[in-house]
């Protein structure tokens, strides 16, 4: 392959993909979390939750695509295993099946991880002048409050 030239230091782009593969690590690891509590809620609003984890987990699904072939695009290879993402995670599996209420808490306190994670890149990736990166990270950051938002309005 040739040289990557996108008018981006080769430092900043290492330091951008970096932040990128914690941003997908937390991702995925909120897609798995959310794909579980998807096949395991029970209870009173096993209907609502069950559709609307199907929601979240699908289009995490189509974000941690995106954000892996960002880090591509940056000429760094994407973390694509267990054993990766579990390092670069700011999210921590949960053990056992929670309840209902325990989900929604676990998923808002999940999301609301990935937006600090999502500051944290979007900081590096606007310092370098890497709009590319900033679109998709801000555009990450918006789904993910929106998100948290709505988990919290279940408990209110």
């Amino acid at each position: 392959m040739s040289t990557i030239d996108i008018g981006i230091k080769e430092q900043d782009r290492l330091n951008i993909a970096l932040h990128l593969k914690h941003l997908l690590a937390d991702s995925y690891t909120l897609y798995l979390q959310t794909h579980n509590f998807h096949w395991n809620v029970t209870g009173p609003m096993f209907n609502q939750l069950h559709l609307m984890f199907e929601d979240h987990y699908t289009e995490l699904a189509i974000a941690v695509d995106d954000i892996a072939e960002r880090i591509r695009s940056l000429d760094v290879a994407a973390p694509a295993t267990y054993k990766a993402f579990s390092e670069l995670s700011s999210i921590k599996e949960v053990d056992g099946v929670p309840s209902a209420d325990d989900m929604t808490t676990l998923l808002t306190k999940g999301h609301q991880q990935v937006v600090k994670t999502c500051r944290a890149a979007l900081a590096v990736a606007q310092e370098a002048d890497d709009e590319s990166s900033a679109a998709l990270i801000s555009d990450r950051m918006r789904v993910h409050e929106k998100t948290a938002w709505m988990l919290r309005a279940l408990s209110a």
